[in-house]
This record gives structure tokens, C-alpha cells and sequence, in this order.
């Protein structure tokens, strides 16, 4: 099994900053692709930034040059550090990892999330 841990979340005045960090546990191998999501209220659950295969990383353009994901395969976690934060970045804010298993099935693993909220 796998297991994902989120801390690193709270309250911050806009344009402030926080780090979230994803401690990863568990059968980590073979990992296809692994990043951060976020699900505000009364929205869908959504992309933010993700290291997908071979190392290159993505991110939803409304967080472009504002957030920045990392890991650390060593320690097996993941940061996605925020700046610039807004009132729109408001969420729960979710690790997520997707791993090959035998027979070729991707499983996917969510963490149970860290809540975010942005306000003066």
C-alpha cells in the first residue's frame, strides 16, 4: 500500500507564501507521475503542478511563475512552494501519485488533503 501525508497547510494574508510538503510511504516504486491538486468549494478538483514522466513538470497556467514543485527521492517527499498567494488559491490542496503495478494497472493514491485559505 501507499500512503501520503500533507502538512504545510493554513491561513496567509494575499501575496504572502507557505510550502506544502507530501511525505510519500509505502510501495513507491515504478511511479508513473505524481503532483499537487486542489479543490476549492463548490469547484472541481483540479491540476496544479505535477512531475510527470521522465522528470519534466507541469502546471496549471493560474499558478505559473507563482508556484514551485520539487522532491526529494531520498527522503520521498514532494513540496509544491507557494508565493504570490491569492484569494482564488483558497482550497484543499491534495498530493496525488499514480504507480505501476504488475500486469501494466496504474493505481492512483490521493493524500487526505491540506487546507489553504488566503484572506486578509
Amino acid at each position: 500500500q501507499v500512503q501520503l501525508v500533507e502538512s504545510g497547510g493554513g491561513l496567509v494574508q494575499p501575496g504572502g507564501s507557505l510550502t506544502l510538503s507530501c511525505m510519500m510511504s509505502g510501495n513507491i516504486h515504478s511511479i508513473n507521475n505524481m503532483g499537487w491538486y486542489r479543490q476549492a468549494p463548490g469547484k472541481q478538483r483540479e491540476l496544479v503542478a505535477e512531475f510527470i514522466t521522465g522528470g519534466t513538470t507541469e502546471y496549471a497556467d493560474s499558478v505559473k511563475g507563482r508556484f514551485t514543485v520539487s522532491r526529494d527521492n531520498a527522503k520521498n517527499t514532494m513540496d509544491l512552494q507557494m508565493n504570490g498567494l491569492k484569494p482564488d488559491d483558497t482550497a484543499v490542496y491534495y498530493c496525488n501519485i499514480n504507480i505501476w503495478r504488475l500486469g501494466g494497472a496504474l493505481y492512483e493514491y490521493w493524500g487526505q488533503g491540506t487546507q489553504v485559505t488566503v484572506s486578509s
